[in-house]
């Protein structure tokens, strides 16, 4: 049996929006409880994760649960959502892509599609490569990738750039569905079965061709001991599903390659159109996106800042965490490349279930975690930048959105933001 009691699944009105909140949650402990200083939060630290799939799986549910019902009832009781005027009418729901209806799922593929045909926004001098409204976003990341990994904004920077990034699909594409997510742990068994990744019409395309014989992947940083990866089951260009014609125009800018070689274009932002390549690795989701890791993340760390580097992999530690672990079992370009990773379709999927698990373990604390922040402006503060606070402003460019305080995204209720995990 689970740790946590049975609790069951929020109810839905038929448009899919949340037709109210339940309370009384499993693992719920009231003020004054000795695991529990502050009313609202979850007894996270009576709790472990388990090592068992299926129970691992029944975990996380429950703590989605939880964290859905702490959001609604916020927003029901409008004491957090004012200002961006988030109410239970206009609340979006995220959602699992294995939940979406076939016809769903091609409403979300076309909306990525048109993206792909728009012309680009970014201007030449900036990213003379750029083609499409697609290559926006893509040249943003390459553009802040040293600012926003291993720093204080990691979390809520690409929280508000996969916000920005739905906004384009339903402000320029027409989209009026749910925004999809990548749920790691289901797929941890065969990677190349996954809905996301089977290279049906309904998927984001599948595997690329076979190459045989491929060394392992070494990620190198700096001093500390290299990660190696196995090569994954494919290699080549993509040559299945929808995305099978798809160009990729930007990079590479530090693309690992098998053999623990690393290359890059002269400027990644020049032109330098070319298939887009995956080496399926069933392997690495094993190694970090189990169930079981993705529940010790949340439950195993009451600090931002070991929350959010245990989430992008301790450096020196030999994991890369559920974040690289998503990316790097994608493989192949731009899979492999920190800075080039959006051109892959996947990316917007694996984010929203990054965006997800800090909403789940952010919701278990609310008081305490909110408006937790740790780290610096840079890199491994290298160089040496100030802390990150919430009156740190950030700025996707001429991706989406506009400039941004850090205080006004760090909910997903408030600021410009309006929703909800299921």
């Amino acid at each position: 049996m689970s740790p946590f009691s049975t609790h069951l699944h929020p109810q839905e009105s038929q448009n899919g929006r949340p037709s109210g909140s339940q309370s009384g949650l499993a693992g719920f402990a009231s003020l004054g409880h000795p695991c529990c200083l502050s009313a609202g939060c979850y007894c996270y630290s009576a709790y472990h994760a388990s090592s068992s799939t299926a129970v691992a799986s029944s975990q996380l549910d429950q703590l989605a649960d939880f964290a859905y019902n702490v959001t609604t009832d916020s927003v029901a009781g409008g004491s957090e959502s004012k200002r961006g005027g988030c109410n239970l009418q206009n609340l979006r729901i995220r959602r699992d892509w294995r939940a979406f209806s076939k016809a769903q799922k091609k409403d979300y593929i076309n909306s990525v599609l048109c993206l792909q045909k728009l012309p680009a926004r970014t201007p030449a001098d900036v990213a003379p490569g750029a083609r499409t409204r697609y290559d926006d976003f893509v040249a943003t990341h390459i553009n802040q990738t040293q600012i926003i990994h291993y720093t204080g904004t990691f979390l809520a920077w690409h929280r508000y750039f996969t916000y920005e990034f739905e906004q384009a699909l339903r402000d320029e594409c027409s989209y009026t569905g749910d925004f999809p997510y990548w749920n790691w742990g289901a797929d941890a068994d065969n990677m190349e079965k996954s809905q996301v990744f089977d290279g049906s019409e309904t998927s984001m395309s599948g595997n690329g061709e076979f190459i045989p014989n491929q060394e392992n992947i070494q990620l190198l940083l700096g001093n500390y001991p290299a990660v190696e990866l196995p090569p994954g089951s494919g290699g080549g260009c993509v040559t299945s599903g929808p995305f099978k014609d798809y160009k990729l125009n930007l990079g590479p800018a530090a693309l690992s390659l098998p053999g623990g070689n690393m290359t890059a274009a002269a400027n990644p932002l020049a032109y330098n159109p070319r298939c887009m390549k995956r080496s399926l690795t069933t392997e690495i989701l094993q190694r970090y996106n189990t169930f079981p890791k993705i529940v010790e993340l949340i439950l195993g760390n009451d600090d931002v800042w070991d929350f959010q580097m245990t989430m992008q992999g301790i450096p020196g530690s030999g994991s890369i965490g559920v974040h690289g672990g998503g990316h790097y079992s994608m493989g192949g370009d731009p899979g492999r490349d920190v800075y080039v990773s959006p051109g892959d379709v996947a990316f917007w999927l694996h984010h929203g279930m990054i965006d997800r698990v800090w909403w789940i373990w952010q919701n278990l604390d609310l008081r305490k975690r909110q408006n937790a922040i740790s780290g610096t402006g840079t890199f491994m503060n290298n160089p040496a930048s100030p802390n990150t606070t919430l009156d740190t402003v950030i700025d996707i460019g001429y991706a989406n959105g506009g400039p941004i305080a850090m205080r006004d995204i760090m909910s997903t209720t408030a600021g410009p933001f309006c929703y909800v995990y299921l």
